[in-house]
């Protein structure tokens, strides 16, 4: 039998429970699907694929599109099967063996693992109790590692915080790597550091159209950064790595944006009104700036709780057993009836618990 890697023995997988239940909320996920005209443009063009030849392997038409949203040169943008393949094509390039990648936890799971996978040595800061981020503690970080490659996820998952600008521009004064400002869930924040990208700066913003854009079946992702970077990334991306059908489906996304900003101002409402529910419960309620709340009952275990939704027919995120997030769950925002089913839920199973 032959071994894996030794570095490689003693990790796990990024893993998600999935529970045959009647709400699911747990992978901040959109509740609604996409306009039904996107499905029939979808469907319209895939019939007319040819299915015999290769795909752009450069996305030329994807990715044209993408830059005049963000009003952007084209060879700003770099595509992906999802955000998390932007990320391990930046670990790729500038991670791996005798490199080392900051994080700041807790945070997304999946950047520190993707690091180790490539080889690199990974450092983690620590966040206040509230999880804010200490810039004393960005100043350690980089004092001490000098990292290749750093990164900052704004609103953060799973606390939904929303790093401020000047977060971003001291990690830029101060990083002699290169700074990667994850914003999956920016759609629903208040700020982005979009406006920071530039030749000059060492610094890439990556997106995803698995929320906002109601797309998460279909795996797409994409960085905005410098010229020189992208071009940088074609050098370990495999080729001809984004299907036609995922180049169609993500151009003609774009011709949606009314419906999604639509749908974010839906969610962001929801977003308020189960948090101001859940603060009127025996329940810490962390602020979030993103489709999701993470939220760490005062009287119960948060595992128990986990299992009285589950119980109850209601599945959410167990963060429990995570590092520094004892006893918390986090919840995505559904539908105003999902909302509501998980809010009863949740009042029964507080009950029953603390009784």
């Amino acid at each position: 039998m032959i071994q894996v890697r030794d570095d490689l023995r003693a990790m796990d997988g990024y893993h998600s429970a999935q529970v045959d239940v009647d709400v699911r909320l747990n992978t901040n996920e959109s509740p609604v699907p996409p306009p039904d005209g996107f499905r029939d443009a979808v469907a319209a063009e895939v019939s007319r694929v040819e299915w015999h030849r290769y795909p752009d392997r450069a996305a030329t038409a994807l990715r044209a599109a993408i830059a005049e949203m963000h009003d952007v040169d084209p060879a700003q943008i770099f595509v992906a099967n999802g955000s998390n393949e932007v990320l391990q094509t930046i670990l790729l390039a500038y991670a791996g063996p005798g490199r080392t990648v900051a994080t700041f936890e807790p945070t997304y799971q999946m950047h520190a693992q993707i690091a180790r996978v490539t080889g690199a040595t990974v450092v983690e800061g620590e966040r206040a109790a509230d999880f804010s981020l200490d810039p004393d503690e960005v100043d350690r970080i980089i004092d001490a590692h000098d990292p290749h490659v750093v990164f900052l996820t704004s609103p953060n998952n799973p606390t939904g915080l929303v790093e401020p600008p000047e977060r971003v521009q001291q990690l830029l004064d101060r990083a002699t790597g290169l700074v990667v400002v994850d914003e999956a869930y920016a759609q629903f924040a208040d700020w982005s550091a979009l406006d920071l990208v530039s030749e000059e700066r060492p610094l890439v913003v990556t997106r995803t159209f698995s929320k906002t854009w109601s797309m998460a079946g279909a795996r797409l992702g994409y960085l905005i950064g410098p010229t020189w970077l992208v071009s940088e990334l074609e050098k370990v991306v495999l080729p001809y790595h984004l299907d036609a059908v995922k180049q169609i489906a993500g151009r003609l996304a774009l011709r949606y944006i009314g419906d999604m900003n639509e749908r974010v101002q839906q969610l962001v409402a929801e977003r308020s009104r189960i948090s101001d529910a859940m603060g009127a419960m025996a329940i810490d309620v962390f602020p979030s700036g993103a489709n999701f709340v993470l939220f760490r009952p005062q009287a119960a275990d948060g595992k128990t709780v986990w299992q009285g939704l589950v119980d109850r027919s209601v599945l959410v995120r167990d963060c429990s057993s995570w590092p520094r997030l004892a006893n918390c769950l986090r919840v995505t925002v559904g539908t105003p009836a999902e909302n509501d089913a998980f809010l009863t839920a949740l009042d029964a199973t507080l009950s029953t618990l603390t009784d």
